[in-house]
């Protein structure tokens, strides 16, 4: 579809890692994927390094499982606040600014919940790390619109998804070991720490991706401007929708599991990370499929097939829930599979929506972004209002897949005779 970039042997730090500096187009190097996974992965980890202390919250808080939850929700809403805020701003001041500004606010508002006396101030706060972590992940996919489109970005998407796969493999572990020693206000003191390696890894080692002569001149009035032809592109909105839809499935599971699992079929913190690190390598596993996938087929194709059997799970899933079928073992197996297809549409419908709007890349990513951490931010306590049972949480991944293959299907040619090809 388009040129392949020019290889490019290294990720050059910026100059005397005090300013930006521009580097060529190159092929990724394994530093430059595991930079933008961390990048990714900053939301990621806020959430599942958080998880297994959210029963421990409502205790030593004293307020119910739906408001700890809140606290999870609370953060997926901020990030697509910020998105929306930081995507345009890394238009207009370069990619290496917003980032270093919102991940040294991350460790602020982290440091913060640790102190935090209450469960309002607690979700105002998350609120907050969400708005500020947005930095790291919206600035990561507009620098790989930057220099990749198509196969290529979708791809380099599902590589990072290897990185980012790293965070429920090994963050609710992690978290949990942590909380056991230093409680749940420990857990953000942590997260804390993990930010501040990553700044002082993006200052020192992240080039600047958007030249000056690249940049979108203007305020507020030219963000807006931009969001309003993003909006009147009408196949582009359906693509960055589906990112959110999908989002929510893994969603609802991350915010009901410890509740289903936990206090529904009684499972230690152990062996409930433990089973969260086996569902995280299949998140894992199902990314870097498609990543080989897209080097033979169009990422529209692998959709096309993908969303449906999703789909089919989640029916299957919510019979289970409803029936007691197969028991416990039934439930996880179920869940594992359609675990393992949640990265597959993402990224590729990402890389189709950014292939898009290149001259725009951050405030596009920033709408995809905005609208992922949005949709399942709102879906996903419906998992807490229903019940918060495997039949609540099976319910609300149904819905979200379901309406993401009536997205694609019904919104885009992506069915259609003489539609998307690539």
């Amino acid at each position: 579809m388009t040129s392949r970039p020019q290889p490019h042997a290294q990720l050059a730090p910026a100059s005397g890692g005090t300013g930006p500096a521009t580097a060529p187009t190159y092929v990724p190097d394994a530093r430059y994927v595991l930079l933008l996974g961390a990048m990714c992965a900053l939301p990621a980890v806020s959430t599942d390094i958080y998880l297994p202390s959210l029963p421990d919250v409502a205790r030593d808080l004293g307020t119910s499982a739906t408001a700890v939850q809140l606290t999870m929700t609370g953060m997926l809403i901020g990030g697509a606040v910020g998105q929306l805020v930081i995507g345009p701003l890394s238009d207009r001041f370069g990619r290496r600014r917003p980032v270093l500004i919102g991940v040294a606010l991350h460790i602020l508002t982290s440091l913060l919940c640790a102190v935090a006396p209450g469960i309002v101030p607690l979700i105002v706060l998350r609120v907050l790390q969400g708005f500020f972590n947005a930095s790291a992940s919206v600035v990561a996919m507009a620098v790989i619109r930057d220099r990749f489109v198509g196969s290529d970005a979708s791809r380099l998407l599902s590589r990072l998804m290897l990185v980012i796969g790293v965070a429920p493999l090994f963050a609710p572990s992690v978290g949990g070991l942590i909380a056991g020693q230093a409680g749940w206000r420990g857990v953000f003191v942590a997260l804390g720490v993990f930010g501040a390696g990553l700044w002082v890894v993006v200052w020192r080692r992240m080039p600047e991706t958007l030249p000056p002569e690249r940049r979108r001149e203007g305020g507020i009035r030219t963000a807006l401007a931009g969001y309003g032809r993003l909006l009147r592109d009408r196949h582009f909105v359906a693509l960055a929708v589906l990112p959110g839809l999908g989002v929510a499935v893994l969603m609802s599971y991350v915010v009901g599991s410890p509740f289903v699992l936990q206090v529904g079929y009684g499972m230690s913190t152990t062996q409930f990370a433990l089973l969260f690190a086996v569902n995280g390598i299949g998140l894992v596993a199902g990314a870097q499929v498609n990543a080989a996938l897209v080097r033979r087929y169009a990422p529209v194709r692998i959709m096309r097939i993908v969303m449906p059997i999703s789909v089919l799970l989640t029916l299957v899933l919510l019979a289970l829930a409803l029936t007691g079928a197969g028991g416990l073992p039934a439930l996880l197996v179920v869940l594992w599979l359609l675990l393992a297809l949640v990265n597959v549409a993402p990224p590729n419908a990402s890389a189709i929506a950014l292939g898009r709007h290149g001259q725009m890349a951050g405030t596009a990513a920033a709408c995809i972004g905005a609208l992922q951490a949005g949709i399942s931010g709102i879906v996903s306590p419906l998992v807490g209002v229903l019940g918060g049972d495997a039949l609540a949480m099976a319910t609300v991944m149904a819905g979200a897949a379901t309406a993401a293959f009536l997205v694609l299907a019904l919104a885009t040619p992506a069915y259609r005779s003489g539609g998307w090809t690539t």
